[in-house]
């Protein structure tokens, strides 16, 4: 498995650096190389091309997540608790890693149809996790049971996503993971007024 390999590793984390810093297009296959400290063929021993080492990075990163995500919300009581868990750890995932943050906020956006579609694949297991936190709270009535949870995922994630890309474009001035709470409350009691 090429993911377990040394320079495979190097060159995942130097992409990562360089697609932050330079931009995508401007990402050459050479510079992704000179930053991994390896020859321009190596990377063609591991990748097809640079879109395939962009597809790489966030299949690598988010196959990590996906897998620790799924384990530390499974260990919470309930739903609330398992979205509060899953809210965090989408923040603290990418406040720890501002660099990939770039990448898979804004880098990714820019990116061709195909490459969103692989893209969109890679990100099938995590949207099926918000799923079965939606599911599982309206089952036991703790989200309301005529949620649509398609509507409601996309809202979660597209609220995430929002909140992350506004926090790269202020440069990180602030504690992302600090939003974990008015996030999740906004998201579980929405725009009702105490009465």
């Amino acid at each position: 498995m090429k993911s377990n390999k040394p320079k495979y590793q190097q060159i995942i984390e130097a992409a990562v650096k360089v697609i932050a810093e330079n931009g995508y297009h401007a990402s050459q296959v050479s510079k992704i190389a000179k930053e991994a400290g390896v020859a321009d063929g190596t990377i063609y021993l591991y990748f097809k091309n640079k879109e395939d080492v962009l597809v790489s990075v966030f299949e690598e990163k988010m196959g990590q997540f996906i897998h620790k995500i799924a384990k530390e919300t499974a260990e919470q009581p309930d739903a609330k608790l398992k979205l509060k868990t899953l809210i965090r750890m989408h923040f603290a995932q990418l406040e720890n890693n501002p660099k990939l943050a770039i990448v898979t906020q804004l880098e990714l956006r820019q990116s061709n149809y195909s490459l969103r579609l692989q893209i969109n694949n890679v990100l099938k297991p995590y949207l099926e996790i918000i799923d079965s936190i939606i599911n599982e709270g309206k089952e036991s009535s703790q989200f309301r049971s005529d949620i649509n949870t398609a509507l409601l995922r996309q809202m979660i994630f597209g609220t995430l996503d929002e909140v992350v890309t506004n926090w790269i474009m202020k440069e990180n001035k602030y504690e992302l993971t600090a939003q974990t709470g008015r996030v999740h409350q906004f998201l579980t009691e929405g725009l009702k007024c105490d009465s």
